[in-house]
């Protein structure tokens, strides 16, 4: 149900949205330890997979450093076979030595070498063997541990759409009120599909590189302590180089999603109002909005993935930096034989697995970066104030009577601006009431005060002498049924949108409340009948057969309070007259509501409350009040004189 603004009007209208600049991520500590906070429940599998992704990096990890006794076995027999057979190492190098090659001899001194003796080729088949299947099973760790960490993630991101989707319960009128329902649809959907993908790639892609690097630098300092530590160099230059990007472009993903809302929102409200827009001849003007949303959008988008995108290439930079140093390096050392060939090969690919974590966590940064900004945003909706607790939580055993008491009702929507003041009323069981009086009286508002989607400031709300507060609210709810003005219809059949109106109705309480609102007649003539499927906006079928439908739906509910907000007013008058005829049979024993701004609908109303600027200003019968002259007088009068020449006398029936 649309509530009524501050003043009493509909908040806002098909362009509502925000105006101002997106705001920066506020507390991105706060958000990450909220995200990480989320993942407690699935410690234990994240464990297992820490072990998994541990042990097929292990294997991975080892893979190199074999790899380099493959290539000394290649190297030792490609030198060993030009070297005179029948000479031990020594003698040759002794030899070299008297030459004056003493550079030879001291990289012979550092090699396993056979004079004479070429490559043994059983010896390296065993040990590209053993390299194989440390990949292939490092290969099936690592599928494991994938395969833990996406459900990790999915379960994550689950449990989160269920408190998405229990919060938008538990949220009062007012929020939907205030905020743009595109910016809250682009929080419960592009966001939490934003912060799934983070979690799907992020995670594994954390636990993968923190590992690798552990790994990797355990058995570089194993082979060159010297050589690991030049490539430490690498790792503060990197984090200071991430650190001071990922401050700049988190501001900019933050801005980013904020205008994705932004323009969420405007592309759903005048989607809304198309049919407006295009009767205004605001098309050009609307378009221009659209256009300067979406060039805000397209700038912070282009500066967020920009500065994100520099992280990479700035990694890769300290990564050749690093890899230059260390062939230098180890190409001499190598020579001086106090290395093998087979070592510095090793060493170099494990340089490389060293710095590629770091590249690749520079290369999602954008993602992560990207993810907490969206999981902020998700945060936020979940810790928005809620509806104040139910008291009670016993519900009446008697069924309903629906006696209606206000007394000295005062609200208002802004602090400082009253609306409804020192309202009292009493409706009896049965009694129809019609609330009428000019735009932003404060009519739906009351309606609104009745089911608690507002609570009042002050005074007191009794249905069948129990205060409302006293009520929980979805007990307090199920004695109301409401047939408002603006339609709602969902996507599915006929018959499953009279049904949502009780649990558990049959296709033969469906057909009776549809005959008894004259949806029957015209359903029968639809090619599927109660089956024909409504599309998303109800738009295959008219807006009084919309109408009409809601108004089943009511008959289906048969509430002990009934309230209808201009419920007739999207019907043609001969259907007025039957619908009239089928809301007093609905009326019948049953307190009602009646919100009229077509003062001919309500004149056999058993009492009729006048309201303006938030006060009962008359009380009575139509034929009490017309005879009265006062304000009730003058607005039904406003109504029939605006014919010129028109007999006031012909057109008032009192």
């Amino acid at each position: 149900m649309m509530a009524h603004g501050p003043m009493g009007g509909r908040p806002g209208g098909p362009f509502r949205g925000p105006a101002g600049p997106p705001q920066t991520t506020r507390h991105p500590g706060q958000t990450l330890r909220q995200l990480v906070g989320r993942l407690r429940p699935e410690v234990p599998r994240i464990t297992l997979a820490a072990v998994l992704a541990s042990t097929g990096i292990a294997f991975t990890v080892i893979a190199p450093r074999i790899i380099g006794n493959a290539t000394d076995v290649i190297f030792n027999g490609v030198v060993g076979k030009t070297l005179p057979a029948g000479m031990s190492k020594a003698q040759v190098i002794a030899g070299l030595r008297l030459q004056g090659r003493g550079q030879l001899s001291q990289l012979l001194s550092g090699m396993n070498v056979t004079p004479g003796k070429g490559i043994d080729f059983s010896q390296l088949g065993v040990i590209l063997g053993v390299v194989a299947l440390l990949y292939l099973l490092g290969a099936a760790f690592s599928w494991m541990q994938g395969y833990l960490m996406a459900g990790v993630a999915q379960r994550t991101v689950f449990a989160m759409r269920s408190d998405v989707e229990a919060k938008l319960r538990r949220l009062p009128l007012q929020y939907f009120d205030s905020h743009p329902h595109g910016d809250l649809l682009s929080r419960v959907t592009n966001d939490i599909d934003n912060v799934t993908t983070t979690l799907q790639q992020g995670l594994s892609q954390l636990l993968t590189s923190v590992l690798t690097v552990v790994g990797v630098l355990a058995m570089m300092v194993w082979i060159s302590p010297l050589l690991a530590v030049i490539s430490l160099v690498t790792v503060p230059l990197s984090i200071g180089v991430t650190l001071v990007i990922a401050r700049r472009a988190q501001k900019q993903f933050a801005a980013q999603w904020e205008w994705t809302g932004t323009v969420n929102a405007h592309v759903e409200q005048t989607h809304t109002g198309h049919a407006l827009v295009q009767v205004y001849g605001r098309t050009d003007s609307t378009i221009d909005d659209f256009d300067s949303k979406n060039q805000k959008l397209y700038e912070a988008s282009f500066r967020a993935q920009f500065l994100s995108g520099t992280m990479q290439p700035a990694m890769q930079l300290l990564a050749n930096l690093n890899y230059v140093a260390i062939a230098v390096i180890g190409g001499y050392r190598v020579v001086s034989g106090t290395m093998t060939l087979g070592d510095i090969q090793a060493f170099i690919q494990y340089s490389r697995q060293f710095t590629m974590p770091i590249t690749q966590i520079a290369s999602q940064m954008n993602l992560l970066q990207s993810g907490l900004a969206s999981a902020e945003r998700v945060f936020e909706f979940l810790a928005a104030d809620e509806e104040e607790p139910d008291v009670a939580e016993t519900q009446p055993a008697s069924p309903p009577a629906g006696h209606v008491t206000l007394e000295h009702v005062a609200f208002r929507y802004v602090a400082d601006t009253p609306l409804i003041q020192d309202f009292n009323l009493d409706v009896r069981p049965g009694e129809t009431v019609a609330i009428v009086g000019p735009t932003g009286a404060g009519k739906t508002t009351i309606v609104n005060l009745l089911m608690r989607f507002y609570q009042i400031n002050s005074g007191h709300i009794i249905v069948d002498g129990v205060d409302i507060n006293l009520l929980p609210r979805e007990h307090l709810r199920s004695m109301f049924g409401m047939v408002l003005q603006d339609t709602w219809l969902f996507a599915g059949s006929i018959r499953d949108n009279i049904a949502y109106g009780k649990e558990g109705a049959t296709i033969g309480d469906v057909v009776a409340a549809a005959k008894a609102a004259y949806v029957d007649q015209f359903v029968r003539t639809l090619p599927d009948g109660y089956d024909t499927v409504l599309d998303e906006d109800a738009s295959n079928i008219s807006a009084g057969q919309r109408q009409l439908i809601t108004i089943a739906r009511a008959f289906l509910a048969r509430p002990a309070i009934l309230i209808l907000d201009e419920a007739t007013s999207n019907v043609d008058t001969r259907t007025e007259v039957l619908i009239q005829e089928a809301m007093a049979r609905l009326r019948s024993g049953r307190t009602s509501f009646v919100i009229a701004h077509r003062l001919s609908t309500i004149r056999n109303a058993d009492s009729i409350v006048v309201m303006d600027a938030g006060r009962i200003v008359e009380v009575g019968s139509h034929t009490d009040l017309l005879a009265r002259r006062g304000f009730y007088y003058n607005l039904y009068s406003s109504q029939f004189s605006s014919t010129p020449g028109a007999d006031a006398a012909v057109m008032l029936p009192i």
